[in-house]
């Protein structure tokens, strides 16, 4: 008969099992706890790649699924046909329509949109509006500065200045995944490919530095 193990050596044994345990323990943890971190990590690096390659923007969702005004719909379409299939950008086309502008946007090549939407243009008075709509020189010179000759890629936008088709410049900022034209539009929907432009929905009709007066 074996006589009994000392009590030191009793208590070593016993440390190494917990020590053991513990290692196992920490093991596990650590093997839990990596793919946790990368699938909360993944969210936000997808969230990158998406705005740079297809649309983005809170104001997506109010585009229709299918049929000629979804975003596979608008891609068919040069832009002003694919605006007036969207009816978040009514008036806008309406506003094209009365400057004679629906041929020129049609047939240009590689252009970038700033879209306003129809709650954009309802900040504008109503008077002041109707007065714009009813001016073609003016609301010619409006429409034409929301166009830019190049299609812009987001991360163009994230520190740009351009010329518009109207001559002057608009200026553009980035702050995580929200763009901003001029300072005062936000762009609700962005990236949304036509057939020859890329279009920005923004919440906010820009103005040219020198009518701001008019618009009051």
């Amino acid at each position: 008969m074996c006589p009994p193990l000392p009590a030191t050596a009793t208590a070593t044994k016993g440390k190494s099992v917990t020590s053991t345990r513990t290692r196992r323990a920490a093991t596990w943890a650590a093997a839990l706890t990596l793919p946790l971190s990368v699938a909360l990590l993944a969210p936000s690096a997808a969230s990158a790649a998406d705005t740079a390659t297809q649309p983005f923007g809170s104001g997506c969702s109010s585009v229709p699924k299918e049929g000629a005004g979804s975003f596979s719909g608008m891609a068919k379409d040069p832009v002003a046909t694919a605006a007036s299939n969207n009816p978040a950008l009514s008036t806008l086309v309406t506003a094209v329509k009365k400057a004679g502008l629906v041929d020129t946007l049609n047939n240009a090549k590689n252009i970038t949109v700033f879209a306003p939407t129809n709650a954009a243009f309802a900040k504008i008075p109503k008077a002041t509006l109707d007065k714009v709509l009813a001016n073609k020189a003016d609301l010619t010179k409006i429409l034409t500065y929301h166009v830019v000759g190049e299609k812009l890629t987001p991360d163009q936008l994230k520190n740009g200045s351009f010329t518009t088709l109207e001559k002057s410049k608009v200026t553009t900022s980035a702050s995580g995944t929200t763009y901003k034209v001029n300072k005062t539009a936000t762009v609700v929907c962005g990236n949304v490919p036509t057939a020859n432009a890329t279009v920005y929905i923004i919440d906010s009709v820009l103005m040219p530095s020198d009518m701001m007066g008019n618009m009051k």
